[in-house]
């Protein structure tokens, strides 16, 4: 039998055809990881169209019947980024569906989401899932819940299909047209909604689940380069140059880029120190990015903060109201995630973040009006010194939660004032800045 030929030309065309196979196979993966984007596959470039050649058409016979135009299909050059995620809820329906089939409760486990089930670990510097997790199985008692589950997945799907969005609000009002299965309140609709993302991995955007509220504002001495929907040309977005407004960040922040000289970020709790800020340029003479994050802070302000720290290697620091909420809800959720997103915690943490105030000495030291702490302060104080594995890693923590607890009183950013409208400005900023190795960790 003659030995069959191998030119170059076949060695080409099979090294070519294994490498996009390999590139698939990556691909596939890579998509069902966090933070896949919804436009086209990350690190594959779409091969440049060839221009086609012009061919004269033949006359067509005159007794034949001109053929009815066709109209094209329309195709979508971004729906396949998601499929690897559609496969996936496809494969786990089929399970359930397979399981039915055959006689048997069907079942699907979730991590269970809560502080009873994360660890903290510095090194790390984030809540990590223990790996405890809850079992949902097809009972009478819990039918509606089942079914719920199973609607929002087939609406994840169908979101995943079709390229195409609905917030988190919008997602329980579909709800109203599941009958029996329908979401009473939002709230249910939420954890149903999380319950998903958590079974499958993802971060809900994946999903097609996107937020209502703001990503947090920002200021300073930050360009943010971002991309043309429309053409994917760059787009620098100069973030001294808002006047008395601010960037708002966007829900998805995976594909944006920066250049700065700060030398540090500032996120603060309340939108009207924030203002207070950008209204007197405390960037400039601080040389600084300002990020407001109104509260407890957004996934995506989260993300935002710790992708652009991690990228130019920059300290944050936290400037948060002096009470329990503000140290156990808005800066630790910041710093190492929470409980209820453990699954996700890894991607919506900043390890490298501090406090800087306002402290329980603050409070003396600065002599600021104070207010009582109420029941609920006192309660979230003492199951932070119980229950979190955060605040019971740091002494340093425990004993600012014991001083406020004994103190028996919180103050307000705003508490400042008493001294002077920008005394926060020209004191109390500069001075905590000047000994940041006091910084609460």
């Amino acid at each position: 039998m003659a030995k069959r030929k191998t030119t170059k030309k076949t060695v080409k065309k099979v090294t070519k055809k294994t490498t996009k196979k390999a590139a698939e196979k990556s691909t596939a993966q890579a998509e069902l990881q966090f933070g896949a984007p919804r436009s086209a596959t990350p690190g594959v470039k779409k091969p440049a169209k060839k221009a086609a050649k012009k061919k004269t058409p033949a006359a067509a016979p005159k007794s034949a019947a001109a053929p009815a135009a066709v109209p094209a299909k329309k195709t979508s050059s971004r729906a396949p980024s998601f499929r690897p995620v559609a496969r996936k809820i496809r494969s786990e329906a089929s399970l359930i569906h397979q399981s039915i089939l055959v006689g048997n409760k069907p079942s699907m486990k979730f991590p269970l989401r809560s502080l009873n089930n994360v660890s903290y670990d510095p090194r790390t510097g984030y809540f990590k899932l223990k790996g405890k997790n809850k079992e949902r199985t097809l009972t009478v008692s819990t039918v509606k819940t089942f079914a719920q589950t199973l609607k929002m997945m087939a609406l994840a799907k169908e979101l995943v299909e079709t390229d195409d969005i609905a917030t988190k609000r919008e997602a329980y009002y579909v709800s109203k047209n599941w009958e029996e299965a329908r979401f009473k309140e939002q709230p249910e609709s939420d954890t149903v909604m999380e319950d998903v993302e958590a079974f499958f991995g993802v971060n809900r955007e994946q999903l097609g689940f996107v937020p209502e509220e703001k990503g947090g504002d920002v200021a300073g001495r930050l360009v943010v380069i971002d991309r043309d929907t429309e053409t994917g040309e760059k787009l620098h977005i100069d973030c001294t140059k808002f006047g008395s407004g601010a960037y708002s960040v966007p829900i998805s922040v995976e594909e944006l880029e920066f250049e700065t000289d700060a030398q540090f970020i500032l996120c603060i709790e309340t939108a009207g120190m924030f203002q207070r800020l950008v209204k007197h340029n405390y960037w400039r003479t601080s040389n600084c990015i300002l990020v407001s994050m109104g509260g407890v802070p957004t996934r995506a302000c989260r993300r935002f903060v710790r992708r652009l720290a991690d990228a130019k290697g920059l300290p944050v620091y936290v400037f948060v109201d002096g009470d329990p909420y503000g140290y156990s809800n808005i800066y630790r959720t910041l710093k190492v995630g929470s409980g209820n997103a453990a699954h996700l915690n890894e991607f919506f943490c900043v390890p490298q973040a501090h406090l800087l105030g306002i402290t329980p000495q603050d409070i003396i030291d600065y002599e600021l009006p104070s207010h009582p702490l109420k029941d609920v302060d006192v309660k979230r104080a003492n199951d932070a010194l119980k229950n979190d594995p955060f605040i019971l890693h740091y002494k340093a923590w425990q004993k600012a939660m014991q001083q406020m607890i004994k103190m028996g009183v919180r103050a307000e950013q705003q508490a400042l004032a008493k001294h002077g409208l920008n005394y926060v400005i020209e004191e109390y900023l500069p001075r905590k800045l000047a000994d940041v190795g006091a910084f609460l960790p």
